[in-house]
């Protein structure tokens, strides 16, 4: 019989993340969870840096060190590219001092993936406003990865609320030639049931946060992920013409094409 593993996931009081998360590893493997305290108010600057403030992270790394994960993973992306690319490895830095054998963040585990698979060019869908989203294109830019076209929901408030056709129709808008992959942000945007059908939609591959944070996370606990995390197979990706630029969607205006989810 096949001894579990365990990861350690950090999750920040989001609310897709428990039944998400699950769903990616396979049975070998087991997730230890803990939260961070909540932080209230709206998706925001002020309220990323918050949640990227590297002590309670060590904090809730110690709480999940009793079941001896063989790594531990912060699980929200805002968090750790708000700070780019140095804020992303203080994060890192405190989950080791803390104790934990390996670590990553989901930003960090997106470039791992990014790395890994050769992806270099990007398109790049994101729920945020467009501040935070030019904060991710910044780190992106950090690690040499272009953003070839990006879309922002603009949303503020309860993204965990969002299902899978308004996040397709998202994606739909977005203007993907040129890029090696899809990807969208956000650990509390729900998207196993969506991954494989969109990727055969669009017509190359298409990644997720809560995707690429489990698959960097298996990597780093020497287990190489499988079908279960739905790896991306690249089809051919047709390359632009010379004559023809590559062009930056504009920003998704959510009130006007979906019904935006109650405010709390």
């Amino acid at each position: 019989m096949q001894p579990h593993i365990g990861v350690g996931v950090i999750n920040p009081a989001d609310l897709g993340l428990d039944r998400e998360l699950w769903r990616w590893v396979p049975d070998s493997v087991t997730l230890h969870m803990t939260r961070l305290p909540h932080q209230p108010g709206d998706i925001d600057l002020t309220r990323a840096g918050a949640l990227a403030d590297p002590a309670p992270v060590a904090e809730a790394t110690r709480r999940l060190l009793p079941p001896e994960p063989a790594v531990v993973a912060y699980a929200c992306s805002m968090a750790s590219f708000i700070g780019g690319a140095a804020g992303e490895r203080a994060l890192v830095n405190a989950m080791l001092e803390a104790g934990a054998p390996a670590a990553t963040t989901s930003s960090g585990a997106m470039v791992s993936e990014f790395i890994h698979h050769g992806y270099q060019r990007v398109a790049l869908l994101t729920p945020y406003g467009p501040e935070i989203e030019q904060r991710l294109r910044s780190f992106l830019a950090e690690h040499e990865i272009d953003v070839t076209a990006s879309m922002s929901m603009g949303l503020r408030k309860r993204i965990w609320t969002l299902n899978h056709e308004q996040v397709a129709d998202a994606a739909r808008q977005i203007d993907t030639r040129g890029a090696d992959a899809l990807y969208i942000a956000c650990t509390n945007v729900t998207t196993y049931d969506l991954i494989k059908p969109l990727q055969k939609e669009l017509g190359l591959p298409v990644l997720s946060a809560n995707q690429t944070t489990i698959a960097a996370a298996l990597r780093l606990a020497g287990v190489e992920p499988s079908e279960h995390t739905q790896l991306p197979t690249p089809p051919a990706v047709l390359p632009l013409r010379e004559d023809e630029p590559v062009s930056e969607a504009p920003s998704f205006d959510y009130p006007e094409r979906l019904a935006r989810p109650e405010s709390v």
